[in-house]
């Protein structure tokens, strides 16, 4: 994302009076424009979320993160695969659990994920092969107690997010000779009680180059909004999405799949 389409992002914030800044990536942090996007979002009076990898803060010129998100009260969605260092490395690579352990302590050091302090830390988990994720209050119940049994470490919530048909899961679903039988677990376990929560419902997904799409998913398929809608930042107006017709696709039915999956975890009991 450019300094431009981030000052595009910026105003659009101020203007229509944003309540909420999901910056995701990559690791979005080491973006030349992420901190100034972070400052001026909360300047607005935004609740911002950072989609943060963990690891991204061993990275040169990231020694004062911490203290950053502290200052700004940001709030952290940490991808952690497992609570063991075997099922976690497997996914991610070698040394990734034990980097993601040493993140997540300090986190813990300077107030994250205690109660008390204000400074929200979450944790995703989506799972690994061709099937739907567990309750999500039971595995957030396992994390927790085994995050603090083996390493001392303290969050707040996790989420639950299905693995969607699309990109690499979809071509090792086509590999290894998954995708019907996926696709057809997902149809199945179709929940209309999940409609009302999906993330397209509420969110506007905006890519590197200010284009608009209806969710996090349809911005990697390049699928974006409706052709009647505004279709950049700088063209956005509330009132003209609150009722827009939404783009759907065959990977849709991940997101409305038993307790439904949205970039806040399950949207059904």
């Amino acid at each position: 994302m450019t300094r431009e389409t981030a000052e595009a992002v910026i105003d659009a914030v101020r203007r229509w009076r944003i309540p909420i800044v999901d910056i995701t990536g990559g690791a979005p942090e080491l973006n030349p424009s992420f901190r100034h996007l972070v400052q001026e979002a909360r300047a607005a009076g935004a609740r911002v979320i950072v989609r943060h990898n963990l690891t991204v803060m061993f990275e040169a010129g990231q020694e004062d993160l911490l203290e950053f998100f502290r200052d700004q009260a940001v709030e952290l969605a940490c991808s952690l695969p497992y609570f063991l260092e075997e099922r976690t490395d497997a996914q991610r690579g070698h040394g990734v659990f034990q980097k993601s352990v040493i993140a997540l302590r300090r986190l813990n050091a300077v107030g994250y994920g205690k109660a008390e302090s204000g400074l929200t830390l979450d944790l995703i988990y989506n799972p690994v092969g061709a099937f739907l994720p567990p309750s999500q209050a039971s595995i957030e119940a396992d994390f927790k107690r085994e995050l603090m049994s083996r390493y001392g470490i303290v969050f707040n919530r996790l989420y639950t997010i299905t693995n969607m048909p699309i990109k690499r899961f979809l071509d090792y679903l086509r590999r290894s000779g998954n995708e019907e039988r996926y696709m057809r677990k997902l149809v199945e376990a179709f929940n209309p009680a999940t409609v009302n929560g999906l993330m397209c419902r509420n969110l506007v997904s905006v890519d590197w180059t200010g284009r608009l799409y209806d969710c996090d998913f349809n911005q990697m398929l390049e699928s974006g909004v409706a052709p009647e809608s505004p279709q950049t930042i700088t063209e956005f107006e509330p009132e003209k999405f609150a009722r827009r017709r939404i783009m759907t696709g065959s990977h849709c039915f991940g997101c409305t799949a038993g307790a439904g999956s949205s970039c806040g975890g399950a949207v059904a009991s």
